[in-house]
């Protein structure tokens, strides 16, 4: 796949940092990432499917995010890492924009997942009684597909619109991965559509979800606030603690990248602040959602036959 009206058949990514000094230990220290992301996504995706009291809507959720943290970010971090040990990064345009694709059909699924994931929530704590008839199976699939759905859409709007730009001589994409906003400053030709595609569809990623989780999380806080025991507004606060945790890293990093005028962050700090939703989020959500949680903590203690964890 290379644009008929495209001189350019491939790009050099010029990574994270040009500094010579910091790029062997960035490399451990990402490696080191990176394999932390794909035991603990990978455990947290066995786990949940090896331990039939983990076959909830809550847990299916969070296989599902397992499953996208672990694919977005495979899909970003082993190219990052060979900018590290590499004098020139080239990815084909074929291999560019298939990054992009992916990239974001994983990144916009994991927004949506998280609105899901807080409508279960809301369900349980709120309408406890007919929990388990509104988030049936048949449900909890159709929302999935929604959301799988979402995250094809706008990975499709924004490639396609990239797909129809001009790449003339300079291919050197200033950024770690091909991403959106880097790439529309090797454009040729105008790039005013394709920002506008930027604003109305993130807008809508980021907006939709947001909406759908405030508003959850104000009816349970309400919900809350009326039960009389302190042990049960404990109890329903840590259920909801993790989710909020991993919203509030995912969504304001996200938002932070894309929902802001380019004049006002310098790429390279455009560069750290995405490491957020690339690399952090994806690392820590296992932790977020199993360090508090005793439902894994058993299947973790029942899989490994161990009684350490307790």
């Amino acid at each position: 796949m290379v644009a008929e009206n495209s001189s350019v058949t491939e790009f050099v990514l010029a990574g994270l940092t040009d500094q010579p000094g910091l790029q062997r230990p960035l490399f451990f220290l990402f490696l080191g990432f990176y394999m932390f992301t794909v035991v603990g996504n990978l455990g947290l995706i066995i786990l949940i499917g090896l331990n039939s009291h983990l076959h909830t809507p809550m847990y299916f959720f969070l296989y599902n995010l397992s499953f996208i943290d672990f694919c977005y970010s495979t899909v970003i971090t082993p190219k990052m890492l060979v900018s590290f040990v590499s004098m020139r990064n080239i990815i084909s345009y074929t291999g560019c924009m298939t990054q992009l694709f992916f990239f974001l059909f994983f990144v916009v699924s994991e927004s949506f997942i998280l609105s899901a994931m807080a409508y279960d929530r809301y369900v349980a704590i709120c309408k406890p009684l007919v929990y388990t008839i509104t988030m049936s199976p048949q449900v909890c699939l159709l929302l999935l597909l929604g959301v799988y759905g979402m995250g094809f859409a706008g990975a499709m709007a924004h490639t396609a619109c990239m797909v129809t730009l001009t790449f003339c001589a300079d291919s050197l994409v200033d950024h770690y991965m091909c991403d959106i906003l880097p790439l529309l400053e090797l454009s040729c030709t105008s790039t005013h559509v394709n920002e506008l595609v930027v604003f109305i569809v993130v807008g809508i990623d980021i907006g939709v979800p947001t909406v759908t989780i405030f508003i959850s999380y104000a009816l349970i806080l309400s919900s809350i606030f009326c039960i009389r025991s302190t042990e049960g507004r404990f109890k329903a606060f840590s259920t909801c603690s993790s989710h909020i945790i991993a919203v509030a890293l995912f969504f304001g990093s996200g938002a932070f990248m894309y929902l802001r005028p380019s004049s006002l962050l310098p790429m390279n700090q455009g560069k750290v602040s995405s490491l957020f939703y690339t690399t952090v989020v994806p690392m820590l959500n296992p932790v977020i959602y199993s360090l508090r949680n005793k439902d894994v903590k058993r299947a973790l203690k029942k899989t490994l036959g161990k009684k350490s964890f307790s």
